[in-house]
């Protein structure tokens, strides 16, 4: 067993978007007792302790948490590379210039689209002017930049317009990452999936962007699972090189996990270090052993290590199948039929698009 090098902190799940493609839990209410500055402080140590060499420091809206200089200042001390993934609300230029004397290595802004109406109906609050302006300051101060937009059917034949802006901002980074169809996404995957067309149009332009900019711009464009021949190694393989650490001090292998039916891990109740390497929520799909067939005999078992778990359960009930978007798997018949529906929806409009609720009340309790 390998030590982690990643640590997603999902610092706060209230968020002030409403994004329609969310992928955080459903019951929010089970994580409004958020971990305490204190103890945010101790979980870094130990992940420093464990052998973690980045933080990414997340939510819902990280700016949202009061002591969140506190806590870049305490990972910089550990020495860990740290990223401040945000929608940019609150990213004021006084904010910025603490999280910059902090030590803050890298900001990731989110924007929805390319045009103020589109990216500001997507978020569910006028929004793109402040990500833009926050752009700016990131590049003013001198940090990196990556822009991240989700993509869907509502923003892909956009993707253009996206990269030029993109490029207007002198990000160093775009990440375009198709809808992953967890939380309140998965509610929404028939509207938000995007159809055949739709994507090798935009697969064309990003080839075009990448040969462009190469060297001046990385693109990271991701397609929809669902598109996928194989399934994407998901985080490297379970609890081998990343954990996530949730508000309310859950620790999972990745961020969707909670939605499984696993016991419970939370650094209020023991250490990381132990949680790593002990807890079932760690163990249960870590290696190969744990795999039926058609992967534990496929070639590919330790290249995508049987798929996404989160996946393979939300759409069979069994987190154990293999991951449905693989051609090989005994229930990849669920994932053709959804793209049929997709592609059918594509062509007469599909259902409309639910909002998530806005999270922004401030917890019960909370001390950060």
């Amino acid at each position: 067993m390998d030590s982690p090098y990643g640590l997603l902190a999902e610092l706060t799940y209230r968020c002030p978007l409403a994004c329609p493609y969310c992928s955080n839990p459903l019951n929010l209410a089970d994580y409004g007792d958020e971990l305490s500055t204190a103890e945010w402080l101790r979980v870094l140590t130990e992940a420093g302790d464990l052998g973690v060499l980045q933080c990414h420091l997340s939510g819902g809206e990280p700016l949202l948490r009061r002591d969140l200089v506190e806590i870049v200042a305490h990972a910089r001390d550990l020495g860990l590379y740290t990223n401040l993934i945000t929608s940019a609300l609150g990213f004021s230029r006084a904010r910025a210039r603490e999280l910059r004397a902090a030590g803050l290595d890298h900001v990731q802004i989110s924007v929805q689209a390319d045009e103020p109406a589109r990216s500001d109906r997507i978020a569910g609050i006028p929004s793109f002017r402040r990500k833009v302006e926050a752009m700016g300051t990131v590049k003013e101060l001198g940090w990196p930049l990556t822009v991240n937009v989700v993509l869907h059917r509502y923003n892909i034949d956009r993707v253009a317009e996206v990269l030029a802006l993109a490029e207007e901002v002198d990000a160093d980074r775009v990440e375009l990452a198709n809808t992953q169809y967890y939380g309140w996404a998965w509610r929404n995957r028939e509207a938000l999936l995007p159809s055949r067309a739709q994507l090798a149009a935009a697969e064309g332009v990003v080839r075009a962007a990448r040969e462009r900019l190469r060297g001046r711009m990385d693109i990271v464009y991701v397609i929809p699972d669902y598109y996928s021949r194989y399934p994407k190694p998901c985080m490297g393989g379970w609890a081998a090189r990343q954990l996530t650490v949730t508000p309310n001090g859950d620790v999972l292998p990745c961020p969707a996990a909670q939605s499984l039916p696993l016991p419970r891990a939370s650094v209020r109740e023991d250490s990381l270090a132990r949680i790593w390497a002990e807890a079932p929520v760690m163990t249960a799909f870590r290696g190969t052993d744990w795999m039926p067939e058609p992967c534990r005999g496929c070639p590919r078992r330790e290249v995508d290590f049987g798929g996404c778990r989160c996946q393979a359960f939300l759409l069979t009930g069994d987190a154990a199948r293999t991951d449905p978007v693989c051609h090989l798997s005994p229930d990849h018949e669920l994932v053709t039929r959804a793209v049929e529906a997709a592609n059918a929806g594509a062509r007469s409009g599909g259902p409309p698009l639910v909002p998530r609720p806005h999270q922004v009340r401030r917890p019960a309790g909370h001390t950060g």
